[in-house]
């Protein structure tokens, strides 16, 4: 089997062998799989709003689940993804409350921005300790997801009182300033689709043309394969680290003022780390870091999403769906596991040990 056929095959038989196993657990606890199954695509695809909801939640997904390929193109585990999306979502929506009279079109390009270049400075602290001090990039993104979130909810509690709904969230934000659009949501039965989809299409053909047509993108890929081979090239991999942590948490902030902004229309303090962040990391691994594999993989964890409250219908715990989506991440997770272990695919371990049971066989 061909390195691309490997490269489709094993998500299409992690989701089938996650759902599987979501259907076996069910069936442990006494519950009807196929009647939750069923009614979980119903609810995914039974009405206009439900598909206007699936693009919805496909936003931030698509746009987190590039900013973690990139990284993990160069060589790194961007675990800071959620802080990332949080900071660009409160600095977006900050601006946005203060200046809620700007004109739409300069709105929507000043809040875009903002989340990019605040979402890129988070990601260029580690990427930079990387670089230069040789620090583990994992240790300091998940400490960073710490310090914005607590920052962030110190910086929501200083707000003017003149925008504050309540002592932990904000007004909405000016019409200005909200990603959704009355013909979308005329379109979609009144869903909250947003123009944050568009963004993210556009994104996934950027980020697809930025790693395969550009020089940028081959000295990312090089250096995720080789950093010492690629200095001996005459590449720079400190200038390639850290470009490549800021294009992440670029994109990681663009993913959190569309979910803010898009979906929730204010700022509110949080409990815990964006949920949203995690889920972005979790369809890049589902789509082998792949820009045309995440549109899918998030279209999954969307539908997933969305459908999840109709297997109430069926008496099924909607929690079940965390089962399947962590199924399938652990089934992608595998195959990565066996090739860095033995270097060889699973397909390529598979076949040995058929071919030792046989010899095996042969000899008895």
């Amino acid at each position: 089997m061909s390195k691309k056929t490997q490269q489709i095959a094993v998500p299409l038989i992690s989701v089938l062998l996650g759902i599987l196993l979501g259907a076996v657990v069910m069936a442990i606890f006494g519950y009807d799989a196929i009647w939750g199954y069923e009614s979980l695509f119903k609810t995914a695809f039974g009405s206009l709003r439900s598909l206007g909801e699936i693009s919805r939640a496909m936003g931030p997904l698509i746009l987190i689940g590039l900013g973690f390929a990139v990284a993990s193109r160069a060589g790194f585990f961007n675990v800071g993804l959620p802080g990332q999306a949080l900071a660009g979502w409160i600095l977006a929506g900050w601006f946005a409350l203060s200046f809620p009279d700007l004109p739409r079109p300069l709105m929507l390009l000043a809040t875009v921005v903002i989340a990019a270049v605040a979402g890129g400075i988070v990601g260029a602290i580690p990427g930079i300790l990387r670089a230069y001090l040789g620090t583990s990039e994992v240790i300091v993104t998940i400490m960073m997801n710490y310090i914005v979130l607590f920052v962030g909810n110190a910086l929501i509690h200083s707000f003017p009182e003149s925008v504050m709904q309540s002592v932990d969230s904000s007004k909405r934000v000016s019409a200005n300033a909200i990603y959704q659009t009355e013909w979308l949501r005329s379109l979609t039965s009144n869903s909250r689709m947003n123009i944050g989809i568009f963004f993210a299409l556009i994104a996934v053909v950027v980020i697809w043309y930025l790693l395969k047509k550009t020089t940028l993108g081959f000295e990312i890929r090089a250096v995720g394969l080789n950093p010492n081979a690629s200095e001996y090239a005459g590449m720079s991999s400190k200038r390639t680290i850290i470009v490549s942590m800021i294009i992440s948490g670029a994109l990681a902030g663009l993913g959190g003022v569309v979910e803010g902004l898009g979906t929730y229309q204010n700022v509110f303090v949080q409990g815990s780390s964006l949920s949203v962040g995690f889920n972005g990391m979790a369809v890049s691994l589902l789509a082998a870091n792949s820009p045309i594999g995440i549109l899918f993989a998030a279209f999954l964890f969307a539908v997933l999403s969305v459908g999840a409250p109709g297997m109430n219908v069926a008496q099924i715990p909607t929690e079940l769906v965390n089962i399947v989506t962590a199924s399938i991440i652990f089934f992608v997770s595998a195959h990565y596991l066996i090739e860095r272990m033995t270097g060889m695919t699973i397909f390529d371990f598979l076949k040995n040990r058929r071919q030792e049971a046989k010899k095996v066989k042969e000899g008895n």
